[in-house]
């Protein structure tokens, strides 16, 4: 691994500036080792608002403009997955240290594989973006775990996994491979409505197990929630739970629970046999306003300049990925199950359509007032 000289700052390219790009841009030109050299974005209009918004000069259409001329330390690739695979292989081509992607990866397994081994073969740290189990709380705690502090795993349960198996399923697959500290080895899912079930996106209600390496079965949960109610049970909307979504482990005696950057840790029972809420007293940590993409931009600079494990790496979106394709051809199969690796890569999975194409393509379209100020952020 390469490392940085003491007081020299990473020279980063943003390469895609919607409003992700856009968010990612304000992080990297708030930390005091970090500094944005250089910026692609398609459209025209949104390059130059959004250079003159962060003071970057260099400008370019593309990533394979920007890399001709300029070589950054990172490339920080936000664009639609439709065109990920090209900028990050791009990038891991042309010699950066480090390359972060966003969620979903990929299409397709082949195109998730030769992301990861192109930085792989070229030395690259590859990271996977915006992720909630970056956050420094969801981190912590799941080292603690891993470390034995609250006893052997016994059991878990994933909650209301999401409609959309890819696009927000990787979220809760990402939060349950850190936590069980192993990988999927088997999924049978039950799918619903039957029209989803066989088409070829990622949206379908599903419900079944995951069967881990480590020996314990997870179920999981697809339950749909209106809109309504999910702005009275997201606690990070800064409003009290009304039902507990996300992931719980359990032990003999203690009980995790995760939801997106919120951890619960319960440890021991009171005198009516009812757990009891700890103050895990988590570590501090700077540039909180970020929250998780704080956490998971700081581990990839942390990785680049000394080798650490990545809080989220692109390896990691790929086994989400590869989980949620295997969720669909369970459902497919009349829940078969379904054993991991796929051996076939060419299985595929189209997200959501705003990620797959973005805004532009789609009608969200960002307009020029809001690309020149935070004020959409």
């Amino acid at each position: 691994m390469c490392t940085q000289l003491a007081n020299a700052k990473h020279k980063v390219a943003i390469i895609g500036c919607g409003r992700l790009g856009q968010h990612y841009a304000t992080a990297y030109s708030t930390y005091p080792d970090t500094e944005i050299v250089a910026i692609a974005e398609f459209n025209k209009e949104r390059r130059i608002a959004v250079g003159q918004r962060f003071g970057v000069k260099n400008l370019y259409q593309d990533a394979e403009s920007l890399l001709k001329e300029i070589v950054p330390d990172i490339g920080v690739v936000v664009t639609p997955t439709k065109w990920m695979k090209e900028s990050v292989i791009a990038c891991a081509e042309a010699g950066v240290k480090g390359v972060s992607t966003d969620k979903p990866i990929a299409a397709s397994l082949s195109d998730a594989d030769a992301m990861v081994d192109s930085c792989k073969s070229n030395g690259v740290v590859f990271a996977g973006g915006n992720l909630p189990r970056a956050h420094n709380h969801v981190q912590e705690a799941a080292k603690w775990l891993r470390e034995g502090k609250y006893g052997e795993i016994q059991g878990a349960i994933v909650s209301s996994i999401g409609n959309c198996i890819s696009g927000q399923g990787v979220q809760w697959i990402s939060a349950l491979r850190l936590f069980m500290n192993s990988e999927v080895g088997e999924v049978m899912c039950w799918g619903q409505p039957e029209s989803n079930v066989y088409s070829e996106d990622d949206e379908m209600l599903s419900n079944g197990i995951f069967s881990m390496n480590n020996g314990v079965n997870v179920p999981f949960y697809g339950t749909s929630i209106d809109d309504s109610v999910k702005t009275k049970i997201r606690k990070h909307d800064g409003v009290k739970a009304t039902h507990k979504m996300g992931l719980d482990v359990w032990t003999e005696d203690s009980l995790i629970r995760w939801f997106w950057d919120s951890v619960e840790i319960y440890k021991g029972f009171d005198k009516n046999g009812k757990r009891i809420l700890t103050d895990p007293e988590f570590s501090p940590w700077k540039w909180q306003e970020f929250g998780y993409m704080t956490s998971s931009i700081r581990s990839l600079i942390k990785s680049i300049e000394t080798g650490s494990e990545l809080a989220v790496s692109g390896h990691d979106l790929r086994q989400a990925l590869e989980v949620a394709i295997a969720m669909k051809l369970s459902a497919q199969k009349g829940n078969v199950p379904i054993k991991l690796p796929l051996v076939d890569r060419t299985h595929t999975l189209i997200p959501e359509i705003y990620r797959w194409i973005g805004g532009d393509q789609t009608g969200n379209i960002q307009s020029v007032e809001e690309a020149s100020t935070d004020l959409n952020m």
